[in-house]
């Protein structure tokens, strides 16, 4: 399991740099300015939950069998880094304000999966 969430981890980091790096150069004038600051928070919350997520699955492979709060915590960023960067990401490069709408539900994973690491940090047992 833990190496299933270094690799999305993985995957997830190396994606937000390159979306960074496409709003840098190849979106700059092609996209308002509110579009590409939205662009930039979803790359951003992208980077700190994919390290978060590493975090996670490092401490799962320190402990003798994850929980299943530290196994819902991965879970619920790998979710809430889709939901959230996927929405933003396709708002800024459609214009389709409605995926405003589905933000939220992002946000709500990746705070779920903040709470569930606080849990399964406090019952950890090494």
């Amino acid at each position: 399991m833990a190496q299933i969430f270094l690799s999305l981890a993985a995957v997830f980091g190396g994606l937000s740099v390159a979306a960074g790096a496409f709003a840098s150069h190849a979106l700059r004038d092609k996209i308002s300015e509110r579009s590409l600051e939205i662009f930039d928070t979803g790359a951003r919350y992208q980077m700190y939950h994919a390290l978060a997520l590493l975090l996670v699955a490092l401490l799962m492979t320190r402990v003798e069998s994850p929980s299943a709060t530290l196994i819902a915590s991965a879970w619920l960023f790998v979710i809430g880094i889709a939901i959230f960067s996927g929405s933003l990401y396709t708002i800024s490069l459609t214009g389709v304000k409605s995926f405003g709408a589905i933000a939220p539900l992002g946000g709500l994973a990746l705070i779920a999966a903040w709470g569930a690491l606080a849990v399964a940090a406090w019952n950890l047992k090494f």
